[in-house]
C-alpha cells in the first residue's frame, strides 16, 4: 500500500471479542471508527512508501519504520507524533519533515549488507531488529527470507551491520509461481519467540484477489540454507492482509487489510491466532 504521506492510526485492544461467524463477518454496531484514533501524522520526505511499523521495547517514544520495495536498505525511528528522530551529532547536516537551508533530509539508519528487494513488515524482540523481505506480488521468489540486526540507538547510530540473514520457504509451493498466487506475505508479527508470517492472496495473476490468509510459522533460524515455514492456520475471510502486529501485552493480534482491521483474541491452542474469536472494524480511508 503506498502512502504519500503516512498516518499512524491506534485502536483501543481491551474491547469484548465475540466468536466470529465463520461464513460472513457480521459489522458490530458497538466497533467503529471513533475507536480509531490518529496519532501522527509523517511527512519526511524519504519516508515515502511505509510498509511496516513496529515500537521499540528499548527506547521510550521510539518507532522504527520501513519503506517499501525500491527503497535502498534502511529504517528509520519516529516519534508517536511522527516526526522523524535525529540524534544531536546529525542536526547540524541533517533536517526532519520541515526544510532547512544547507542541510540535507535525514536518510534514516543504513542497513549494512542487506538490500531492500521488497521489505514489507518489521517486528521487535528485547534484542533485535527482525525485517521481512517477504513481498512476493508475483509469486515467483525463491529467496526471500528475514533480516535480523540488534536494535540501534536512533539518537547516535547512522548506520547498523545485519547479524543474518534467514532465508525461508513456503512448506506447500512447489512452482514459481504456482497456480494459485497464496505465497506473498506483509504482515509479521513476533508471539511467544517466534515469528509469524500472513499471507494475501491472489486466485492465480495480478487481478483477481483470493478473500483468504494463511499463517506461517518460522521455527528454525538457519542462516545456509532454507527454513521451512509451517503452516499453523488458515482464516477465509481476511482479504488482503497488509500489516499485522501483537497487542504490548500479547493479548490481541491486530491485521489490517485494504478495507478492514481485524482482531483477534489470543487463541486457545497454539499458534492459532486466525481461528479464535475476533472482531471486524470496517475502515473507510483513500489512498494514492
Amino acid at each position: 500500500m503506498t502512502l504519500r504521506y503516512s498516518m499512524f492510526l491506534t485502536l483501543i485492544l481491551s474491547l469484548p471479542v465475540n466468536a466470529q461467524d465463520k461464513e460472513k463477518p457480521q459489522d458490530d454496531p458497538d466497533i467503529d471508527m471513533s475507536m480509531v484514533k490518529l496519532v501522527g501524522t509523517t511527512a519526511h520526505e524519504p519516508i515515502n512508501e511505509m510498509s511496516g511499523i513496529v515500537k521499540s521495547r528499548r527506547y521510550p517514544d521510539v518507532y522504527w519504520v520501513n519503506n517499501d520495495s525500491g527503497d535502498i536498505a534502511r529504517i528509520f525511528a519516529i516519534r508517536k507524533s511522527g516526526e522523524v528522530v535525529i540524534g544531536d551529532l546529525m542536526a547540524n547536516a541533517f533536517h526532519g519533515a520541515i526544510p532547512e537551508e544547507g542541510k540535507e533530509p535525514w536518510p534514516g539508519t543504513e542497513v549494512l549488507l542487506a538490500n531492500n528487494q521488497d521489505w514489507e513488515d518489521i517486528a521487535i524482540d528485547d534484542e533485535k531488529i527482525y525485517i521481512a523481505d517477504l513481498g512476493n506480488n508475483g509469486n515467483y521468489r525463491r529467496d526471500m527470507g528475514v533480516y535480523v540486526l540488534y536494535e540501534p540507538n536512533p539518537e547516535e547510530v547512522i548506520r547498523s551491520r545485519v547479524l543474518n540473514f534467514i532465508p525461508v520457504r513456503y512448506p506447500d509451493q512447489e512452482d514459481y509461481p504456482g497456480e494459485r498466487w497464496h505465497f506473498d506475505s506483509e504482515g509479521m508479527f513476533m508471539a511467544d519467540g517466534k515469528l509469524y508470517f500472513v499471507t494475501k492472496h491472489r486466485a492465480g495473476g495480478h487481478t483477481e484477489w483470493d478473500p483468504s490468509a494463511n499463517l506461517y510459522r518460522l521455527d528454525t533460524f538457519k542462516t545456509s540454507e532454507a527454513n521451512v515455514l509451517k503452516k499453523v492456520d488458515r482464516n477465509e475471510n481476511i482479504n488482503v492482509a497488509t500489516g499485522a502486529d501483537l497487542s504490548p501485552d500479547g493479548k490481541h493480534l491486530a491485521i489490517v487489510t485494504y478495507s478492514a482491521l481485524w482482531i483477534f483474541e489470543a487463541p486457545t491452542y497454539v499458534s492459532k491466532w486466525l481461528s479464535g474469536k475476533s472482531r471486524m472494524l470496517p475502515l473507510e480511508w483513500s489512498v494514492t
